[in-house]
């Protein structure tokens, strides 16, 4: 089988990975716009769960990847100025995300995979320039701006739509201890700060505010260094003097796009990750769910060597209930962003902790007491849950 896949993120590298291991005869080869020690954004979050699929998938990467993971098992939340501590019931963390691609790209050249570097494709008759033109299978692994959907757009069923919140990825020298959440009122307006320590010497930070608030503050108005000093402004008890980062890119405050397909194949051509479907980083999965797109899609290939087509089609019939469930989560989280100038205004803090975990209907108040015992007895006393 000939395997074209367009795009050397996470999904891309490693499903190419798991296919080359498998079928060392097979051609498998990605097409990256990028080059081979670039990346954008800075640490992503990698949780024991999501790294135990991966182990079961490849042993060897997953080592390698949970080597360079640094474990944090400890969350702060803090509404109106009031921190509510708890820990995680299963371990957690978060690795440079250039360090995640250079895992994957080693391993997966290591299996014989070719990856064409600095090469953008436009269109699939471009893959014509790699002798891929034949591909058996084509995969759009290509996140939310693929080119692959652009091109189908039609026979996917793509849909799109825009969030109202605005937010920007910074990364900060300083390194916290927990990870955390911080909603701030600040000039009539509301705030929230995720923050992660990913190295020993980085932590990413990314910041949001509502669409009300980008009214009320003119803040479209600001450059984009006028806004990262007033983030530096509204979150310096956090920050503590530290700067905040735009990496190897300007940053840029965006909204959101909720990216959805009906159809997950149109002939050869199948999607995966943000390609596929946009997951809110609210949820902190996005990098675990376009993973297990790449599991799910190399399993459905490698059962049906012999017919591509209907591997394809194996691959949306059996993973589509459970993507679904990570995505149905990813919606109902990104909702309750969207309106949390009114919780912010309306609930004390243990009331809008308890909202917050519960937000996406996977967290009921009976898994709440066994995985949160310290923090539903806080709660409980405050009145915030049942």
């Amino acid at each position: 089988m000939k395997v074209a896949i367009v795009g050397g993120g996470p999904s891309g590298l490693y499903l190419a990975l798991l296919l080359k291991r498998s079928e060392p005869e097979w051609t498998v080869e990605i097409i990256e716009q990028n080059a081979a020690d670039a990346t954008f954004g800075f640490g992503v979050v990698m949780a024991d769960t999501g790294l135990q699929q991966l182990r079961e998938a490849d042993a060897s990467s997953y080592d390698a990847l949970s080597e360079a993971t640094r474990q944090h098992q400890h969350q702060i939340i803090v509404q109106d100025e009031t921190a509510i501590h708890f820990r995680l019931p299963v371990k957690g963390g978060a690795i440079p995300r250039l360090t995640l691609l250079q895992i994957l790209e080693r391993h997966a050249e290591k299996a014989g995979v070719v990856i064409h570097y600095r090469e953008r494709i436009e269109n699939t008759a471009d893959l014509a320039r790699f002798g891929l033109q034949d591909a058996d299978v084509v995969v759009g692994a290509d996140g939310i701006n693929s080119v692959i959907r652009r091109e189908f757009e039609q026979a996917f069923g793509t849909t799109t739509n825009i969030l109202g919140n605005h937010f920007a990825w910074y990364g900060t020298p300083k390194v916290f201890d927990a990870s955390a959440l911080v909603f701030r009122k600040y000039e009539g307006g509301h705030f929230v700060a995720h923050y992660y320590a990913y190295s020993d010497d980085m932590s990413t930070f990314v910041a949001e505010c509502d669409d009300a608030t980008w009214e009320r503050l003119n803040l479209g108005a600001l450059s984009e260094e006028e806004r990262q000093a007033l983030m530096e402004r509204i979150f310096a008890p956090e920050l503590e003097g530290a700067p905040l980062l735009s990496g190897n890119v300007r940053v840029v405050w965006r909204q959101f796009p909720v990216i959805r397909n009906a159809q997950w194949t149109s002939g050869r051509h199948v999607l995966v990750g943000d390609a596929l479907a946009s997951a809110h980083f609210s949820i902190g999965s996005g990098t675990r769910i376009a993973m297990n797109d790449a599991i799910a899609l190399a399993n459905a290939l490698l059962v049906h060597k012999d017919d591509a087509l209907a591997g394809l089609e194996a691959y949306e019939n059996t993973h589509r209930p459970s993507k679904q469930k990570l995505i149905g989560a990813s919606e109902r989280s990104y909702l309750w962003y969207e309106r949390m100038g009114q919780w912010m205004d309306n609930y004390s803090p243990e009331e809008f902790v308890y909202q917050f975990m519960t937000r996406t209907g996977r967290v009921d108040d009976e898994r709440l007491r066994v995985q949160y015992p310290e923090l539903m007895a806080r709660l409980g006393r405050a009145g915030g849950a049942a």
